[in-house]
């Protein structure tokens, strides 16, 4: 099998040769060791060097404000949108809110000026034909919601004014439909999956009811999850933490794989997850980056990745629990990651 058809494989949880392995994209400030680690000088170079089955490519964004596309928009009226440092609690723009028209001073964004159609067909272009080239989409409506607020104010808007929050969800859901449907039909033909996700859980549960994510969250990815169907894509969902209550709804939503496995987070070990769920969706993660991967040995990782393979013989791809490898964790477990989910066959824990 070649990448593409192991994840196929997976997604439909039919036999595959061995697993699919994802390493997901690394924090900037993780990447130096990375690429000394294998000797490479690039994250394009380190993606082929690893072995990986996935080819990720972000979406091109450059505005006046911002040159990332899940920053796009200035909740602080500043100018200028810091992607690393942004913060969902500090009070935004819309925080003082309760009326549709009290939304209106705000310019919201044309994706069609800041994506470059020619930029987008370059970088899936460079994804070596035989990797499943992914894209990033993310889409994160309910945190760029939560931003627009501060989510103290998005949480409270959520209960006591919901059409203020729906009212601003709904505009932020127009720009990232508008800003998919340029890159996917720049890319047609090219892309195989993409990543979408909103951080709707905490290391116990989630930070908000199973009704409310019913209500707030699961109408958008559900539109999210069509569009993308609709050009013949995977689609896999994001969300860190503890998800396992509203799993049922991202399946019931069309989610393809939900991503991660964050074993730590209360309801997500693999084994229940599988017992559950197995055969009504697949999932990605399972490695944790909590504390094995950064803590644990190269031998200890091995035994995980092992454990994994048991629980899961498909519908699993293997990767870190966290997609943004951060630098304290050494290259030689994400080595081990690697080899032992690219060893061949069936895998026993003996």
């Amino acid at each position: 099998m070649n990448s593409i058809e192991r994840f196929y494989a997976t997604v439909n949880r039919e036999p595959v040769d061995r697993p699919a392995a994802w390493l997901g994209m690394p924090d900037i400030h993780a990447q130096p060791a990375l690429f000394a680690h294998y000797g490479v000088k690039d994250f394009h170079e380190l993606k082929l060097a690893v072995g990986d089955d996935f080819y990720a490519v972000e979406i091109p964004y450059q505005s006046p404000n911002s040159s990332a596309i899940y920053a796009a928009f200035d909740w602080y009226m500043d100018g200028n949108v810091d992607a690393e440092e942004r913060t969902l609690t500090t009070p935004g723009c819309f925080a003082e809110a309760e009326e549709p028209e009290d939304l209106e001073f705000f310019e919201w964004p044309d994706p069609a000026k800041y994506i470059d159609v020619e930029e987008c067909r370059r970088r899936v272009e460079m994804a070596p034909k035989d990797k499943v080239c992914l894209g990033v989409i993310w889409s994160a409506h309910f945190q760029d919601t939560c931003a627009s607020f501060g989510m103290e104010n998005a949480l409270m808007n959520m209960i006591a004014n919901p059409e203020i929050y729906e009212a601003v969800d709904a505009k932020i859901m127009e720009f990232y439909l508008k800003a998919n449907e340029i890159f996917y039909e720049a890319t047609k033909g090219r892309l195989n999956a993409v990543l979408i996700g909103n951080d709707m859980g905490s290391q116990r549960g989630l930070i908000l009811s199973p009704d409310m994510v019913r209500r707030f969250i699961i109408p958008g990815c559900k539109k999210l999850v069509e569009q993308a169907h609709s050009y013949g894509l995977k689609v896999i969902y994001h969300s860190c933490g503890s998800i396992a209550d509203v799993i049922p709804d991202l399946i019931e939503a069309g989610v393809d794989i939900i991503h991660p496995i964050q074993a730590l987070a209360a309801g997500m070990e693999p084994k229940g997850l599988k017992e559950k769920y197995g055969d009504q969706v697949s999932f990605c993660g399972g490695v944790d980056t909590q504390d094995l991967l950064v803590n644990g040995s190269p031998e200890d990782v091995r035994l995980k990745v092992r454990e994994l393979r048991s629980i899961f013989p498909t519908g699993l791809i293997i990767s870190p629990s966290h997609e943004a490898i951060l630098p304290d964790i050494p290259p030689q477990n994400i080595e081990a990651l690697f080899d032992e989910a690219q060893k061949p066959g069936k895998t026993s824990l003996v």
